[in-house]
């Protein structure tokens, strides 16, 4: 006997339901988008893929109200929660900072100088010295979510914790090194808006619409100051109150996190990695790994982030200054390392910001980040997996 029809959309509904609410949801389907994108940019479509990214709409091309306008809300989410975390989170006492900031720091500058070893020469490209520094954080906790019990959950707050610092690291680069010609007048007029966000939080204003109205304006200001747009979500972020509002029981930051949480992880984020995750593979071999660009970049985030997390975190903790994750090992604390070599999304963000008019250094960037990611994620997963003590047994042991 066959099921009726709305039995098996029951089922379907409900498999659905549980996928989206699954911690590695948004991971996964980051991971399809990307997968989407290399396909239809290797298919008959791939003209319509680039006209449709490249047609223009109120004075931006599809691509930019996408990277320019999109990803100001993925922004927002995160300043968002890096100033949760900073407040009352995992970031709010020196012994929550010191491991995840220090091997975040070191996961950003052995990338760099890596890329670095590969670009300082006449043929490479020093401006892209930040691409392999980002652990992208949906795909790295999506990764690790899928290992299940076999990693305690000490291990995915330390990579949450050291990811959220990443990003504001990123964030700062973005500000100090990928701004290009300033229009002082409208940067003037966007601090105007600043300031009056920052007056209303002092003032004890909890009106989450009355900041969102405010930050759309601050949005167009810095966009047209030539400062980068995206970091207009970081600063109204940080004037978002955490005060608990008396009528709602919960603080607008928390609302508003929690709200924009499931729009940026299942549809803002995927379709950021499908307008730029399509590469084109005509005419390029697998020589093409060698050229500068994409074996700094692949190199960076393989080899560069795993020795700069891992060692920073054993200085660290050998120095005593910090413990290690509760319940973990140390081969699993590298296994954690490399997964922070899955630098997607911004790497790809920062990269189209060091080489904005330059299409075929794009690809290779893009080339490089695939590369490098699946390598990262591969590796750890296997080094997970074989990691000699499951959660459980540590857990046994240390009773």
């Amino acid at each position: 006997m066959t099921a009726s029809a709305p039995s098996v959309f029951a089922r379907s509904l409900g498999a659905l339901r549980a996928l989206l609410n699954h911690s590695a949801a948004g991971g996964i389907i980051l991971m399809m988008a990307a997968a989407a994108a290399i396909l239809v940019a290797n298919s008959p479509w791939a003209a319509l893929y680039e006209t449709t990214l490249s047609r223009y709409v109120g004075g931006l091309s599809v691509l930019h109200w996408i990277n320019d306008g999109l990803m100001a809300v993925f922004f927002l989410l995160v300043g968002l929660e890096i100033k949760r975390e900073v407040i009352a989170g995992q970031l709010s006492t020196w012994a929550g900072r010191i491991l995840p900031g220090s091997a975040a720091l070191g996961g950003m500058i052995g990338p760099a100088l890596v890329y670095l070893a590969f670009n300082l020469g006449a043929d490479g490209h020093p401006n892209g010295w930040a691409i392999p520094a980002a652990t992208d954080i949906a795909f790295a906790l999506g990764v690790l979510s899928l290992m299940g019990p076999r990693v305690p959950v000490s291990l995915r707050i330390f990579l949450m914790a050291l990811a959220i610092i990443d990003d504001l690291g990123a964030v700062i680069i973005i500000a100090l090194f990928y701004t290009g010609s300033v229009n002082f007048y409208a940067l003037g007029l966007a601090a105007v808006v600043l300031a009056l966000l920052v007056g209303l939080n002092k003032g004890g204003v909890t009106r989450l619409p009355l900041y969102l109205v405010l930050g759309a304006v601050l949005w167009a200001l810095v966009l047209k100051s030539g400062v980068h747009a995206t970091l207009a979500g970081v600063l109204l972020a940080l004037t978002i109150p955490m005060r608990v509002n008396t009528q709602h029981k919960t603080s607008p930051l928390v609302t508003l996190e929690h709200g924009l949480y499931p729009w940026v992880s299942f549809l803002i984020i995927p379709i950021f990695g499908f307008a730029n995750a399509g590469v084109s593979f005509a005419g390029m071999s697998m020589a093409a790994l060698a050229d500068p660009v994409p074996l700094g970049v692949a190199l960076g985030l393989f080899l560069g982030k795993q020795l700069g997390v891992f060692f920073t975190a054993l200085l660290v903790v050998r120095m005593g200054f910090a413990r290690l994750p509760t319940h973990a090992s140390w081969s699993q604390l590298y296994g954690v390392a490399l997964l922070c070599g899955i630098g997607f999304t911004m790497s790809l963000f920062i990269g189209l910001l060091a080489f904005p008019d330059a299409p075929a250094l794009q690809a290779q960037l893009k080339l490089g980040v695939l590369a490098g990611s699946l390598v990262s994620a591969a590796l750890g997963v296997v080094l997970l997996r074989r990691s000699p003590h499951t959660y459980r047994e540590l857990a046994e042991q240390s009773t």
